[in-house]
This record gives structure tokens, sequence and C-alpha cells, in this order.
């Protein structure tokens, strides 16, 4: 595998579910040493949180982002086991998955980048139950129409905006809850028909989480971020970041920014990339990256039987 054509990518917050990283636990003690590491960390035993639920538990955003980059430690930690040379061009990561990105590329401590993510989700959590808000997907939208529509939708003191441009015809739009309930109005008097709202009470990526903001710069800031080793493609940027302080800066903006990962994978692809490992939980980056270009190869590793997939 040719490393100028392969990034390595981490999911973010919907890609979890209950068992996540059990069975590669089992069979790995390296992926095994990484959930038990985290338990000591953190406090509590999130490996069973992960491993046995309750669900709703799990789906908290507090514990929610923490488990994701745990699962995706471990299966980067059996990934370099097995495969000691295999080194990418890129790394990137959905949303809080940028996060787990950064210790791939050797920018952040699995530690300090636990921490992080932790705190990460306590101050969204504040952020959403002092404002609370909504997000909604949007199918089959073109993102200037969308736009148009938050725009009209907004009010003073009611924002709603595109949080997510996921791929082509799939988008996430976030805010206060009366602008979202406009948006989703006006979007159906457009025509568009496919409209989702989402089990959330978090309005992630919009202004909604500007009360977070403060304290999450200070988190970044204590972090210990160093340059990266490998680039990191930002969310905020959608550029390569080759610098401590460019990761820092595209880390705190994401919070009330757009994830543009469209443009992520599409900037990864302009550079040579034309193979994808997913790395951790679920398979839901490779399906949005078959639908950004269909001709590049997605690989997604993060149970004991992915990794023969990996060898074939």
């Amino acid at each position: 595998m040719n490393a100028a054509q392969l990034a390595f990518i981490f999911p973010g917050q919907g890609s979890q579910m209950v068992s996540m990283g059990r069975t590669l636990a089992q069979a790995y003690p390296a992926a095994r040493a990484i959930f038990e590491q985290a338990d000591q960390i953190l406090g509590f035993p999130l490996s069973r949180l992960a491993w046995e639920g309750p669900e709703a538990e799990l789906n908290d955003t507090v514990n929610t982002q923490p488990a994701l980059l745990v699962h995706s430690a471990a299966a980067l930690a059996v990934l370099n086991e097995l495969h000691p040379k295999l080194r990418p061009a890129f790394t990137a990561g959905h949303s809080m998955g940028e996060i787990s990105a950064l210790i791939a590329a050797e920018a952040l401590s699995f530690e300090a980048a636990l921490r992080l993510v932790r705190r990460r989700g306590e101050l969204m959590k504040q952020a959403g139950e002092h404002s609370p808000g909504g997000m909604a997907a949007v199918l089959g939208a073109e993102i200037p129409l969308l736009e148009r529509i938050c725009a009209q939708a907004s009010a003073s003191g009611e924002v709603v905006q595109v949080a997510n441009d996921n791929c082509p015809g799939q988008v996430v739009i976030s805010g206060a809850k009366p602008a979202l309930e406009r948006a989703i109005e006006l979007a159906g008097q457009a025509g568009i028909r496919k409209i989702r709202p989402l089990a959330v009470s978090i309005a992630a990526h919009s202004p909604l989480m500007e009360r977070a903001q403060a304290d999450f710069n200070e988190a970044v800031a204590q972090a210990g971020i160093v340059d990266p080793r490998i680039p990191v493609v930002g969310n905020v940027t959608a550029l390569p970041l080759t610098t401590a302080a460019e990761i820092r800066a595209d880390l705190q903006a994401q919070l009330t920014s757009r994830v543009r990962w469209t443009e992520s994978v599409q900037e990864m692809i302009a550079r040579g990339v034309t193979t994808f490992i997913e790395i951790g939980s679920g398979t839901v980056l490779a399906g949005l990256i078959k639908r950004i270009d269909s001709g590049v190869k997605t690989i997604s590793i993060g149970a004991p039987e992915d990794f023969e997939k990996l060898v074939e």
C-alpha cells in the first residue's frame, strides 16, 4: 500500500454503538490496554459502558465522545502493531474525530486527547443545557439553497446554520429550536422532502456553542498539542494543518463552525489519496466518502475480522 496515496480517518458522533471495541479488546492485548488505560484516566469504567451500555448513557455526549476516541485509539494501536511500517500521507476526523486524528499524527498523546475530548463533551452538554437547540439532517438539497433558507429562518437571538457538509446530498443544519423549525418549514416549501430532525438537544457547530468557547479554548491551549508528524486535514479549513498553532485554531473554531467534510475528502483526493482507512467504530465515513468519490477505496477497521480485510 503506497503511503502517499493513503489517509487515516476517524469517526465522530453518530458512529457509536453498544459493544463497540469489545471483540477487539478480547482479541488483542494492545487494544485491551488502551481501554484499561482509559478507565484509569477517567476514573470510571468507560469500557463497560461502551461494551454493555446502557445505550442512553453511552449516547450522552460526555460519554459518546471519549468512547469513540478510545475505540479509535485501540484500533490504531492494533494497526500499528500489525503493520508498523504503514503510515498515511494524511489523517483527518469528522468533528470530534479530529482529536482522534491528532493521536495518529503524533500531535497529541492518547491521555491528553482523552482528557480533551471528555472536556469537550462536558462543555458542549453544558452549553446545550443553557441554550437548548436542535439539529436536522437534510437530504437531496444543495448547500447554497440551504444557506439562504437558514439566513431567512434566523432572527435576532435565534440562529440556524449549516453545521455539517457530510457529502453531496447529505447536509445537517443546527441552531435554536424556533429557527430550526422555521428552516424545516421553509425547506419543505422549497420542495425539499427529506428532512429528518435528529434526536439531540445540542446544536453542535452553531453559535449556541459559544458559551463553551472560552473554556474549550483554554482546554485546547493546555492540551500539549505539538507539530504533527503527519498533516491533519482540519474540519474548519478543509486544508492540511502542519503546525500546532494551526491545529489549535482549527479545533477551537470547530465548536461553532461548519464541518467541511466533503471539501476535506476532496482535498485529500486532489493531493493523491486513493485509499481511506476508517479507524474505529462503524462505517459511516466510508459510506460518505463513496458518495463524494466512488472511485476511491475505503476500508473500515474496528473489529478483529476487519484486519483480515486489510491484509487482503
